[in-house]
């Protein structure tokens, strides 16, 4: 199985996340996380079920928060590298441009 690594945005992305749940509803941030731990779980154990959807980066989704996982295989490490989460609605949820080798 692969190990996740995650680019420094992505520690960030998850905390405006929270937040923004931890605000609207008890326990829904908690239930976001989850969600979270879930998708890259399956991620890590079947990376390339995922299409890729630019340079060499593929997508998942949660399966309840609107919420995509931008990610890419280094198989020299045997990493999964997460880019982003990135909200399903904002203008960049299709594509990142972050440091992406």
């Amino acid at each position: 199985m692969y190990k996740a690594f995650y680019l420094n945005e992505v520690r960030e992305d998850i905390k405006n996340a929270k937040q923004w749940y931890r605000e609207q509803q008890e326990d829904l941030e908690e239930k976001f996380i989850l969600s979270l731990k879930v998708t890259i779980s399956n991620i890590l154990k079947m990376p390339s079920a995922y299409a890729i959807r630019y340079k060499k980066v593929r997508i998942a989704h949660t399966k309840i928060f609107p919420y995509n996982i931008h990610f890419y295989i280094d198989d020299e490490k045997n990493q999964i590298i997460i880019t982003g989460i990135i909200h399903n609605k904002r203008r960049d949820a299709l594509r990142l441009d972050r440091n992406i080798k």
